[in-house]
Order: C-alpha cells, then structure tokens, then sequence
C-alpha cells in the first residue's frame, strides 16, 4: 500500500501562497499501482472535494473551478512527491488538504470525485485570514 504524507500547511493572510507538498513512501514498489495524484480538502461541516489532479502518464492535470488560476499541481522528476502551489489564497480555501493517490485516473469532473482514489495521507492544515 501506497504512505503518503503532507507537509506544507500553515496560516496565511489572503493574497498569500503557499506550497504543499506529499512525499509517496513506497511509491518506487507500487509504480504499476499508482497512475493519477491529487490533492483535495475537507473544510469544517463541508464534504471532502477534488481540488487538482495530476495523471502520472502523460501529466495532464485538472482542477476544480474556484481554483483555476490560482493553484498549480505538479510532480518532482523522480516521481515521488507531488506539490500543490497555491497563489492569491482566499478564506474560502481553508480546510485540511488531504493528498490522494489512484490507480485509476479518469478524465475530467470525474478525476475529482473523492470515491475514486485509492490512498490518501492524513492531511494537513490550511488557513486563510481575511
């Protein structure tokens, strides 16, 4: 089984950025089984969502649409950590970011949907202040 752990999370003021990151333990054992990341949040009271997905294969990405714009996925060349640079934060986005692993991924809308992923990490923190 895929480990991921998140670091990266903190308070900022809005306007603000900062850099998640996910390091897959285990990953180099289970290349066969992982072929999508990405990065979705539970805000209190809220369901967990989508926010950016990245395919492992031919580096497609997707993001949900409040934040196009303003948040990047990406992979380092080894293949073993996956970032998510988040710009122009908003309060809105605060929640606990979780990073997620799939064996599958599936194109679109559907990459986000949270029943589709396979591993997740215990998340971490992210709040913005107004």
């Amino acid at each position: 089984q895929v480990q991921l752990v998140e670091s990266g999370g903190g308070s900022v003021q809005a306007g603000g950025s900062l850099r998640l990151s996910c390091t897959a333990w285990g990953y180099t054992y289970s290349v066969n089984s992982v072929n999508c990341m990405g990065w979705f949040r539970q805000a209190p009271g809220k369901e967990r969502e989508g926010v950016a997905t990245f395919s492992t294969g031919d580096s497609s990405t997707h993001y949900t649409d409040s934040v196009k714009g303003r948040f990047t996925i990406s992979q380092d060349n080894a293949k073993k950590k996956v970032y998510l640079q988040m710009n122009s934060l908003k309060p809105e986005d605060t929640a606990m970011y979780y990073c997620a692993a799939a064996r599958v991924c599936y194109s679109g809308s559907r990459s986000l949907e949270v029943r589709n992923w396979n591993y997740w990490g215990q998340g971490t923190q992210v709040t913005v202040s107004s």
